[in-house]
């Protein structure tokens, strides 16, 4: 577990803050196949230790890094940590060694298992002690058949990960928590869950890296941020995958981000310590008004600022109905935070969760 540094001058990069960079991939870095524009410049040169810290259990860490290689990213075999070889781990602490662990998933996974000293197998026929399961886009009905059977006669069960859905270059698919939900309903068991928001594959981050410092990099509160939080770590909410503006304002507080920007390369600028001076938002019945006051303007940057007051306010006030914005510049800076692309430059807002509600 690393802390928050202390506070550098206003000229330091939000990145030079940290040793290591724990980074997402789907919706952070990029979407499908595709790196999303910026990304990789963003990472450029760097100091840091870059991580690349992923949920998706459905390649092995070296085909990941050659994925990463051919969009630009800089990455060796040994940057990738996948929620498959969490997963592992936290099969071979809990199983003999040499058991049979029926795995749904791919064989990248099935490769983790057999590395850790543990049998694969695809078959409840096979008596596995375990079941492990990860995303592959040709699951079906089969291998969840399998699956119950084991499970509902007493497998160990373990989930890479829980994420209802993926993003990919067009839209939202489902993701392994979809397929993690089918074996839920049908033997009434719940999994131990290795990936993001989990602790343990946040942990065989830190491991690797070696970090005093860390800073997660991510797009989704219900993962990315929400496993800084559980392990202690600050976290940079990026606006260019699943997690929304909408979805910040309402978030818990187990999932709300250290800082939030609308991509990547605010990491090399300094945050921003201007903080929505130029905004206010007042309370109109059960709604959030958001105004903007003297000196705001329609640039991403102060759009950001916008959202730094919005968000104050929201999360003081949770149980509100909607934000409606009251001017032409307050309309502009919503419009700003639903669709960032392909803006990825300015800088992060750190946000602080505010005592007591507005009037």
């Amino acid at each position: 577990m690393t802390a928050e540094p202390a506070e550098p001058a206003d000229n330091t990069a939000l990145r030079a803050r940290y040793d290591a960079l724990l980074l997402d991939l789907d919706g952070t870095l990029y979407l499908g196949k595709d790196a999303i524009p910026g990304t990789a410049e963003a990472l450029g040169d760097h100091p840091q230790r870059l991580l690349y810290v992923t949920n998706n259990a459905s390649r092995s860490p070296a085909d990941v890094a050659v994925h990463l290689r051919e969009l630009g990213f800089p990455a060796a075999d040994d940057d990738v940590v996948t929620s498959s070889q969490a997963a592992a781990r936290v099969l071979q602490e809990r199983v003999p060694a040499g058991s049979n662990v029926l795995v749904v998933g791919t064989d990248a996974l099935a490769g983790e298992v057999e590395r850790v000293g543990l049998r694969p197998v695809r078959s409840a026929a096979d008596s596995p002690v375990a079941v492990v399961q990860g995303h592959s886009p040709q699951t079906g009905w089969p291998i969840l058949a399998e699956a119950c059977y084991a499970i509902r006669a007493g497998a160990l069960w373990v989930a890479s990960n829980t994420d209802t859905t993926l993003p990919t270059e067009r839209g939202m698919a489902p993701g392994n928590g979809s397929m993690v939900a089918v074996l839920r309903s049908a033997t009434g068991q719940e999994p131990i869950v290795a990936g993001k928001p989990a602790a343990p594959l946040m942990e065989d981050a830190l491991a690797r890296g070696g970090s005093r410092s860390s800073l997660v990099v991510g797009d989704r509160l219900d993962t990315d941020i929400e496993g800084a939080n559980t392990v202690g770590l600050p976290s940079l909410l990026v606006l260019t995958g699943v997690s929304t503006a909408e979805d910040l304002l309402r978030a818990a507080p187990e999932r709300r981000p250290t800082f939030v920007a609308l991509g990547l390369d605010a990491l090399n600028a300094p945050i921003d310590t201007e903080e929505g001076e130029h905004w206010e938002v007042r309370r109109d019945g059960v709604d959030l008004v958001l105004a903007a006051g003297s000196g705001s303007d329609s640039k991403a940057g102060d759009a950001l600022a916008a959202l730094h007051t919005a968000t104050a306010a929201a999360w003081a006030n949770p149980n509100f109905a909607r934000l409606v914005p009251a001017d032409d510049a307050a309309r502009r800076a919503v419009k700003a935070w639903a669709d960032p692309a392909p803006e990825v430059g300015g800088r992060a807002v750190r946000l602080r969760s505010p005592v007591g509600g507005i009037g």
